[in-house]
């Protein structure tokens, strides 16, 4: 699972409506009083995955927060993007549920977690064959191709980094140069989430 899906730099699933900033609010998710970490929301989602007969090695958790060795977001970390996506492998069917109506990851992660609680009561009270047709919805596509796939580099390559490869394969593939111009365009636009991301 994690060899196909980035647990970090975030991985929005394609065709998945995204939040303007403006848009977000503050959520109201806590633990024992106090505000929630990104810590808690990973194990309310862990939690509610395990519920549902998923395996820790079958999901990935994608935020914009660096992950630890263990492939889970670090805890001592702010970005500037708090969505979350969530992968999971159940059978044969990959889901996705991803969230960022809230400005901050742990209380995305807590509000994927409270949903996944949800759709588990219709299955406890005999909706089996609803949830099955609700998480229909959640299968998910293949995810976008990522700016630093195109430009061959990690996700947290450095300016340098970044307009090396740029320039490596604009004098590949520019039309001035017998090139395509929508491979072009791609890489321009590459290196530009790039470049933002970098700065």
């Amino acid at each position: 699972m994690r060899d196909v899906i980035e647990a970090y730099p975030l991985a929005w699933p394609q065709g998945w409506p995204r939040k303007k900033s403006y848009q977000r609010s503050r959520a109201k998710f806590s633990t024992f009083g106090r505000e929630l970490s990104v810590m808690d929301g990973i194990q309310r989602v862990l939690l509610e995955l395990e519920r549902l007969g998923v395996k820790r090695d079958d999901l990935v958790i994608s935020t914009d927060i660096p992950t630890r060795l263990d492939g889970l977001p670090r805890s001592d970390r702010t970005v500037a993007d708090p969505g979350v996506a969530v992968y999971w492998r159940k059978k044969a069917d990959t889901r996705c549920m991803a969230i960022d109506r809230y400005d901050r990851v742990a209380d995305n992660l807590a509000a994927i977690a409270a949903t996944l609680e949800a759709m588990r009561a219709i299955e406890r009270h005999g909706g089996a064959e609803i949830l099955d047709r609700a998480f229909t919805g959640f299968v998910a596509l293949p995810a976008p191709e990522q700016w630093w796939q195109v430009l061959g580099v990690s996700g947290n390559a450095a300016r340098g980094e970044i307009d090396a490869a740029y320039r490596r394969l604009a004098a590949l593939h520019h039309p001035d140069r017998g090139g395509d111009s929508a491979q072009m365009a791609r890489i321009n636009t590459a290196r530009d989430q790039g470049l933002a991301r970098a700065s």
